[in-house]
């Protein structure tokens, strides 16, 4: 679900593509239940037509980005998982496989390469939450 990578300093780099059931969530004061800016309030500061914004809103509506409330105003949606563990899984072990294979070929030791994960995980906040280990 999160979307942003980091450069292993602990820096945010640019956020990573939306795809649906993926919105990244990883930034600061993006909380769920948070109102989101008003379709007219968007489209005059960015000067385009209100009905761009309200397409692109939708579209984040369908994604489960935000979510529309009549006559209140769309908010950001709260964080909702559209795969399985295993899925997950899978996909974790498939990214951190590419991650390691690249880092290894750069010539990073093991202990590099746990100190760049580990400022990463820090850098969002993850360090102090409780993880399962699956193998």
């Amino acid at each position: 679900m999160a979307n942003q990578h980091c450069d292993g300093n602990g820096t945010p780099d640019l956020p990573a593509d939306h795809r649906p059931g993926s919105a990244c969530r990883c930034h600061r004061g993006v909380v769920p239940g948070n109102p989101y800016r008003t379709v007219r309030g968007l489209a005059e500061q960015l000067v385009i037509n209100a009905n761009t914004v309200a397409k692109s809103y939708s579209e984040l509506v369908r994604e489960g980005v935000l979510e529309s409330r009549q006559s209140r105003g769309y908010f950001v949606a709260p964080k909702r998982q559209i795969y399985t563990k295993a899925e997950r899984m899978r996909r974790l072990r498939q990214a951190a496989n590419a991650y390691v294979s690249e880092a290894i070929s750069l010539d990073f030791t093991a202990d590099e390469i746990h100190g760049v994960i580990t400022r990463c995980l820090d850098s969002h906040g993850w360090m102090e939450e409780s993880t399962e280990t699956t193998t």
